[in-house]
Order: C-alpha cells, then sequence, then structure tokens
C-alpha cells in the first residue's frame, strides 16, 4: 500500500522507504523552533547537559508570547535567549516580528514536505502547507537542537473528504468550528488528518492556516493540506526551493475516510470553556459582550483582518466594549497601514497591538477579568486561558459585528443601535464571578506521605501491566498500580489517599498506556517527582492534569520513606516537613500549570 502524506514526510526524513502506524521513528527535523515561552528552558537544558547545536541554521528563537515585553520575567527569558543566541550564531525573530509559526511559513523556512518543531503547541499549523509540525516540550527541543533529529510514533491517518460548496458567510474559522462540532475533542485524538476534497481546493493559505492551527483543539497530530499550486508558487517564492512533497500516494492506506457535505455547514461560535463545544449562533441569544478580540495564530492574517475591516468600515465600536486586535505578523501589520484598514480600525474606536500572539498566550492585550464576556478569534477558550472570564470563539465577521452591535451577532444582523449596559449589568456579573468557585482556582501546592521508590526505569509494564489494559473503569485502575514492580506488588493496597510517590530516572518508560497514569490517580496520589520521565508518559500525565515533577537531586532534604513532605508546583520548592529542609526544583511550566488548572487537555 501507498503512504499518506504525513507518512511519507516522516519516512523521507528518517531514512526509510516507508513507514507505517505506530512505527517509532527518528525523524530529522528542518527548522527547530524554541519562543520567549520555554525558550530559557531549552537554553537551561542545553547548558547543563553540555549540549552542543547540531545546526545554527536550522535553529531559531521566535519573541511572540510576549513581544511587548510587559511582564518581567518574559522580558529575563527573552534576554536569556538573546544572549544564547548571539554566542551560538542563532537567528532571532525578537518581539518586532510577529508569531512564529507564521514567520517560518512566511520567510520560506519551511515548505511543502519539511518538518519543525517548535515549543508552540499550535505548531501543527504548518500542515496548511503540506509540512508536518508540531509543538514539544523543552526536553525535545534541546535534544533537537543538539542532534537536529527528535523520536516520533507515526500516526494513523484519517482522510477528511470536503465535497460540496460552502454556503454563504461561511468563513475558515466556521469550517473548523463545524468539524470540532462533528468530531469533538478526541474523535480524532492521536490522528493525522489529511483534507481531500473538491470543496478545499479554493481555501487559500490564510483560511488553510485557520484550519491547521485547531488540529490541537481536535486532539489531532496534524491537519495537512496536499498544497495547490497557488501554495506551492508561494513557498517556491519565498524557500527558493522545490516541494518535497505534494500529495499521498494514489493507493495510500487510511484508518478512516470520512465523507463531509460542506453545504450543511452553518455559522458557528464555541460556548465558553470548551472549543468543541460548538452551538449555531442563533443559539448564542444575543448575548451581551464586554470585549471582542481578533487574531492569534488561528485568525491573525491579512484576510481576518479585511474580513473585520469591511464590517468595520463606517462604524463605532459599541459603548461599554473594548475591541483589541493584533496582526500575527508586523508584514501583516505593515499591509494593514498600507490598505488604510489601521486608520478603518482606530475610527472605529479599536485598539490594535503590535504583531504577536496576544492574549491567548496571556502576554499581551486579549486578556479579560472576571465577569467580562469576550467574543475572540482565538483557538482556545479554557478557563484562564484568556483571563478571568468567558470566552466564546467565532470568526473574524462574527467578531467585528459584536464589537458593534454590543452583542453576539453576524454582519447582516448589526443592529441600527446598539446594545447599551445598565450601570448595575456589569457589577453584577463581576460580583457573580468572583463569588463562583472557578476551575482555575486548584491548589498549587501539596502535602503528604512519601513512597521513595529509588529505582531507575520503572516501565509501564511495571506500573500498570498489559495483562489489565482491558480495563477501562477509571475506579478500578488503582487496584493493579505497581502490581508487576518486584518488592511493591501490595503498594495498591498500602497507599492512602494523598500519598506521595519519589523515584529514579526514566519513570514511565515504554508503552503509550494512559492507565499507567491514571491509575494513580484513581489511587488518590498527589504526584510523582522524578529525576526524569518517559517522553510519552510525561505528556499523557500533564495532558491528564495528574502533577508530575523533575528533580535534579533531593540531597538536602535527608528524606527517607514515610516521610512528609510539601511541594508547591509554582515554585518548585519541596520542603521536608520532619526536618524542616528545603530544596528548589523545576516548577510547573506555564502549559502544564495551563492544563493543570484546566482539568486536563480537553
Amino acid at each position: 500500500m501507498g503512504l499518506t502524506m504525513t507518512e511519507k514526510i516522516l519516512a523521507m526524513h528518517s531514512g526509510k522507504d516507508e513507514v507505517k502506524p505506530g512505527d517509532i521513528v527518528d525523524v530529522e527535523i528542518d527548522v527547530r523552533v524554541a519562543r520567549d515561552f520555554g525558550g530559557a528552558n531549552v537554553v537551561k537544558n542545553i547548558n547543563e547537559n553540555d549540549l552542543n547545536i547540531h545546526d545554527p541554521s536550522k535553529t531559531f528563537f521566535t519573541f511572540d508570547t510576549n513581544p511587548t515585553g510587559s511582564d518581567q520575567k518574559y522580558a529575563t527569558n527573552q534576554q536569556i535567549c538573546r544572549v544564547f543566541a548571539r554566542d551560538h550564531g542563532i537567528k532571532v525573530y525578537d518581539i518586532n516580528a510577529g508569531i512564529g509559526t507564521h514567520l517560518i511559513i512566511d520567510e520560506g523556512l519551511v515548505y511543502p514536505g519539511t518538518t519543525a518543531i517548535s515549543t508552540d503547541s499550535h505548531a501543527n499549523i504548518l500542515g496548511a502547507v503540506g509540512a508536518f509540525g508540531q509543538g514539544m516540550g523543552d526536553r525535545d527541543i534541546a535534544v533537537a537542537w543538539s542532534t537536529g533529529k527528535v523520536w516520533f510514533k507515526v500516526p494513523a491517518t484519517v482522510k477528511l473528504n470536503l465535497t460540496g460548496q460552502f454556503p454563504e458567510g461561511i468563513f475558515a474559522k466556521d469550517i473548523v468550528l463545524n468539524l470540532l462540532s462533528e468530531f469533538g475533542a478526541n474523535r480524532l485524538l492521536g490522528y493525522s488528518i489529511e483534507m481531500a476534497g473538491e470543496a478545499i481546493e479554493t481555501l487559500s493559505l490564510d483560511e488553510r492556516i485557520t484550519i491547521s492551527s485547531m488540529a490541537t483543539e481536535m486532539g489531532a497530530i496534524n491537519i495537512i493540506f496536499p498544497p495547490n499550486e497557488k501554495i506551492i508558487q508561494y513557498c517556491k517564492e519565498r524557500s527558493g526551493k522545490e516541494p518535497l512533497v505534494t500529495g499521498p500516494d494514489e493507493n495510500a492506506a487510511y484508518d478512516k475516510v470520512i465523507n463531509i457535505d460542506v453545504g450543511k455547514f452553518i455559522i458557528r461560535v464555541s460556548k465558553p470553556g470548551k472549543p468543541h463545544d460548538t452551538v449555531g449562533i442563533t443559539k448564542t441569544g444575543k448575548t451581551k459582550i464586554d470585549s471582542a478580540f481578533l487574531g492569534s495564530c488561528t485568525n491573525g492574517r491579512i484576510e481576518d483582518m479585511r474580513i473585520a475591516a469591511k464590517v468595520l468600515k463606517g462604524r463605532k465600536v459599541a459603548p461599554g466594549v473594548v475591541f483589541k486586535i493584533v496582526p500575527s505578523t508586523n508584514s501583516v501589520w505593515d499591509q494593514c497601514l498600507e490598505e488604510g484598514i489601521i486608520l478603518t480600525f482606530k475610527k472605529a474606536g479599536a485598539l490594535v497591538s503590535n504583531a504577536g500572539c496576544a492574549g491567548c498566550a496571556a502576554g499581551q492585550v486579549g486578556q479579560n477579568g472576571p465577569g467580562e464576556i469576550t467574543v475572540s478569534t482565538g483557538n482556545r477558550n479554557f478557563p484562564g486561558k484568556q483571563g478571568k472570564g468567558e470566552v466564546y470563539l467565532a470568526s473574524p465577521a462574527v467578531i467585528a459585528a459584536s464589537a458593534v452591535a454590543g452583542y453576539i451577532t453576524t454582519p447582516d444582523k448589526i443592529p441600527a443601535e446598539p446594545a447599551v449596559f445598565k450601570p448595575s449589568e456589569k457589577l453584577e456579573r463581576i460580583k457573580k464571578a468572583k463569588e463562583a468557585k472557578l476551575l482555575f482556582d486548584k491548589p498549587t501546592s501539596v502535602e503528604g506521605r512519601i513512597w521513595l521508590i529509588d529505582f531507575d526505569n520503572i516501565d509501564t509494564d511495571m506500573i500498570f501491566h498489559n495483562k489489565y489494559l482491558t480495563i477501562t473503569d477509571f475506579n478500578e485502575m488503582g487496584q493493579y498500580t505497581f502490581d508487576n514492580l518486584k518488592g511493591y506488588e501490595d503498594f495498591a493496597g498500602m497507599a492512602e489517599k494523598g500519598d506521595i510517590v519519589i523515584t529514579g530516572k526514566n519513570f514511565g518508560s515504554g508503552s503509550s498506556r494512559q492507565q499507567a497514569v491514571d491509575c494513580f490517580k484513581s489511587l488518590g496520589v498527589q504526584i510523582i517527582l522524578a529525576k526524569s520521565f518517559g517522553a510519552i508518559y510525561e505528556r499523557n500525565a500533564i495532558n491528564a492534569a495528574f502533577p508530575i515533577l523533575v528533580y535534579k537531586s533531593l540531597d538536602k532534604l535527608s528524606i527517607k520513606d514515610g516521610d512528609k513532605i510539601h511541594v508547591n508546583f509554582e515554585t518548585g520548592m519541596i520542603k521536608n516537613l520532619e526536618n524542616g529542609k528545603s530544596t528548589i526544583t523545576n516548577p510547573f511550566s506555564d502549559v502544564q500549570m495551563e492544563i493543570y488548572q484546566n482539568g486536563g487537555l480537553f
């Protein structure tokens, strides 16, 4: 059988004629990116492990999460990266450049058939040009910087065949929200999604970017488009290179082929809390808004700006509504200036910021406060992601129309007079929000009795043996924890809710089974501390909102089995409550904390 697009790219970059789903391959990475988000940790990993840079010409920093430098921690991280870049001949796309995943497309660093990784979880956006991109943690990035390669498990591919014609008023954001409505956050979990059908042929690069960027919210590895002639030409002009892959083999083998009639698509909005919880816009009931946001890697391109400007032309943002606009790159910003779009935005009463990720990354304009209702073009609206208020996701057309109307609506239904808040309305909403117990108020420190299991390479079969893999009931999993670990066969019977496990290197190596994480949650274990974790296990634990921390040394604590300790996720401080001794280890990363506070990836 032939290969899908993703399989062709991974085979080509691992020196193989073919690969199949489930294969673990060492993939050569053409473009290796660290952002200001996670970049300093990449530097730390490189320095602490005495690693070299494999190829500086393929290695980049992109400062996109806080291009205003408004946060001292981000400013410090950026400077750490700048110094490292100067010392190693690494190019920096600094705070004046924009979103890294967009830059590497527009700069011709990626083109059809290439590979790229970034500390950006939306690096799979590169599927828009037929490239393979993945977001990874700082350890993976550091290894790739040093070796030029990273291991990857070849995913199975689902082919989505889009047929028919899109109805009037349907934009790219509506397309992906309709797909999310169909497949949710986990029906296509772990799949590579390959787009096909006559309906995709007319999609522009900007539209493909919007759709590919939300593969993460669907739980997919990527959404990849076979590039048409326009995309190929665009990439050739910028890279000066011919595409490596332009489509799947004719006899490619897919795990599933799903036909979708796009003629049935409707204008959709994601309700607060879950990107996949979408409804037709008529069901939002003219929800009043406090703010609107246009931007992010999903909808910050020039076409998005033009759509919004067309709606805003000759209109004003509603009283009491703040409209924040952030182009994805400086080039888009300049184009908006040249076309008079910036002037249209300003005359309408919108705030236009410099290019970057904006509110999505909590480092720029776009955040909202308790009780605030925002309608946004972002890709995520998890509680706490874009502030402490509620966030609806929608297309640029809906965002602009809503900003003018004062409530969620479409361009054809903007009222002659905008909705106006009564003075007490917002105050009442803020009061209720402050009183509510929000999901992101989860504790950031724990105390408990420790199990000191001083072994390295405890694999997933030792943790949760494969003979129990048919067990899917979470409540039944705990009883089998460490059932196959010599000396700890009775762990499950002796462990108590609130216990803490401390172990050695490479904990959780082996298979990808989620039960090896969930069994500890089922038992009530609060956190696992290890010198290192198996890569898949680490991702599984973080995505399941199960606390794990990596420590370098606990010698200062003078701990013994059964001691009670205190662990702070935010600071990395670990204190032995028996003797008062303490030490500092790496705290939760921003991504880990975000997922933990959200209660899991979904």
